[in-house]
């Protein structure tokens, strides 16, 4: 069932997605070599923590941390370790989102290390653009299939892997809510996008195939082909006036 937002708890969903970008970014902050996921992922909870929020990934299904970080051909739900240590020239996706008063945030994005190869950074550029490809599409009247479009389109005009395993999602009181919103579609086709949905635009895109595989942890999903994945993610509103990205400080 979508859920469609009134006014007072788009403002509550304001809150929750400014912490969970403010996590980010100082996760993000956090990225250089010698620097472990675990530190990373305690910076990110440390920060959520004191907002007055919870960190809405720890223990969600049993995901024990607070963010998913997820190295080179790790596309997503990398789990943080203390022996996970970052190296000069890897890329790294972290993912993570707060949750106050009742309301979610999601987003992601992924880090250089250090200096990365210009392959390695045009995927990244490549995969932050189409989200706001996927973003411009996300207008009230529209459709689902418009969105995923738009995003399978820009990338895989760039030689690029779109991963269909998993997809974006509404969010809400859950973080995980109706509809899917996958990085693949039809224009036109699927859940017609309307005033007070919220969203979760998420493009995860490879350097080579779509095609991805789970790890025996029963979490880490990596790249089948072994090449580069990059992930960028907001949580945005679908608004009379056009998409508003939430996800921001």
């Amino acid at each position: 069932m979508i859920v469609l937002k009134t006014k007072r708890e788009l403002a509550l969903m304001r809150e929750a997605c400014r912490i969970s970008a403010g996590a980010l970014k100082a996760a993000g902050e956090a990225v250089e070599p010698g620097v472990t996921t675990y530190e990373i992922d305690r910076i990110a909870y440390n920060y959520i923590k004191k907002c007055g929020a919870e960190p809405n990934f720890l223990n969600l299904y049993g995901f024990p941390a607070t963010a998913c970080i997820s190295i080179n051909n790790e596309v997503i739900h990398g789990i943080p370790s203390k022996k996970r240590v970052l190296k000069a020239g890897d890329i790294v996706s972290i993912d993570l989102g707060a949750k106050i008063d009742g309301f979610n945030g999601d987003n992601a994005a992924t880090f250089a290390v250090g200096d990365i190869s210009p392959e390695a950074k045009r995927l990244c550029d490549t995969t932050r653009e189409s989200l706001y490809e996927g973003i411009k599409a996300a207008v009230a009247g529209g459709r689902i299939g418009d969105i995923g479009a738009a995003v399978s389109s820009y990338c895989e005009a760039r030689g690029y892997g779109v991963v269909r395993q998993f997809v974006g999602h509404g969010v809400g009181a859950k973080l995980h809510e109706d509809p899917s919103v996958p990085n693949f579609g039809t224009p036109g086709r699927g859940v017609r996008l309307l005033p007070g949905m919220t969203i979760a635009i998420e493009p995860m895109i490879n350097q080579g195939t779509e095609r991805v595989e789970t790890l025996a942890d029963g979490w880490t999903v990596v790249t089948l082909d072994g090449k580069l994945s990059a992930h960028f993610e907001h949580t945005i509103a679908i608004t009379a006036d056009g998409p508003q990205i939430l996800t921001v400080l």
